[in-house]
């Protein structure tokens, strides 16, 4: 009879225990809501097309990635044709200025030997005989009529005009570009109706070519062959020109040009050089 007011209280205490239990949730019920509530949000996220338009972006950021690198890859190609076709002029250029400087003295000789000729009986026409002849050398490669000595014997030149061209083109000589431009630039502004004006545009073409200033190398060749069609430097100027335009990625055009070198002067230097050069570009 004693132990039944021992057991009353434990019971009472067990019931109340069962009743706490009973009304609070359980770990197990939490980690599920959490879960369910992590998956409503991602059901939002899907269903809001988030995800879509992420990979969208992704996919459209590879497209761009890829043709950048293909842009890169034909800047690379183009400035190594470009690194070609500069070496090539440097060398070209270099045989014409040496070819100048190695018959200079024998230039001299016949410079002396038609003054006295002129000073006897000869008149004006041995003298246009000579700037004649001096014009077909220059549409050849040797480029002879630019020289300043050369330039004394073209009737129409003050010695002004020759010492002005001379600057310029022994700057060039030198290689100095920037000069010899400033300085051809100025004598076609001063003496734009000069006779040595046709080769002082020609050069200054030269000159910005050799810059890579493709655009004003191709105005000057231009000039030549408008200005001064039947000069000595025209053969020379449409030739340079094709190699500007193709410098330029003209190709076309430049092929063109290159064409025109071969059918108006056969059997020169110049037709075999535009020949191989429409060669290499077909390539």
């Amino acid at each position: 009879m004693r132990a039944l007011p021992l057991i009353a209280p434990a019971a009472a205490l067990f019931v109340t225990l069962l009743s706490g239990c009973a009304t609070g949730p359980s770990p197990t019920q939490i980690r599920l809501d959490n879960l369910d509530t992590r998956v409503s949000k991602i059901e939002r996220v899907v269903s809001s097309g988030g995800l879509v338009q992420l990979a969208q972006e992704q996919a459209s950021l590879q497209a761009q990635v890829r043709s950048l690198r293909g842009r890169l890859d034909n800047l690379e190609q183009s400035n190594q044709r470009i690194s070609r076709q500069q070496r090539a002029l440097y060398a070209d250029l270099n045989k014409r200025v040496s070819a100048i400087e190695r018959a200079s003295a024998a230039q001299e000789a016949a410079i002396q030997a038609a003054s006295a000729a002129q000073a006897g009986s000869a008149g004006s026409g041995g003298a246009g005989d000579l700037s004649g002849a001096a014009g077909a050398g220059s549409s050849g490669s040797s480029g002879a009529s630019a020289s300043g000595s050369l330039a004394a014997m073209m009737p129409g030149v003050s010695p002004t005009q020759q010492s002005v061209y001379e600057q310029a083109f022994g700057a060039l000589k030198a290689g100095s570009y920037s000069v010899a431009i400033r300085g051809f630039q100025g004598f076609l502004k001063t003496y734009p109706a000069s006779p040595l004006a046709p080769n002082a545009e020609y050069w200054l073409g030269e000159a910005h070519y050799v810059n890579q200033n493709f655009n004003a190398a191709e105005k000057c060749f231009r000039a030549v062959l408008k200005k001064w069609p039947d000069s000595g430097k025209a053969a020379a100027a449409l030739f340079d020109l094709g190699n500007t335009l193709i410098a330029q990625g003209k190709v076309r055009e430049g092929r063109a040009m290159l064409k025109k070198v071969t059918q108006r002067y056969p059997g020169t230097d110049l037709a075999l050089r535009a020949a191989t050069t429409l060669g290499q570009a077909g390539q």
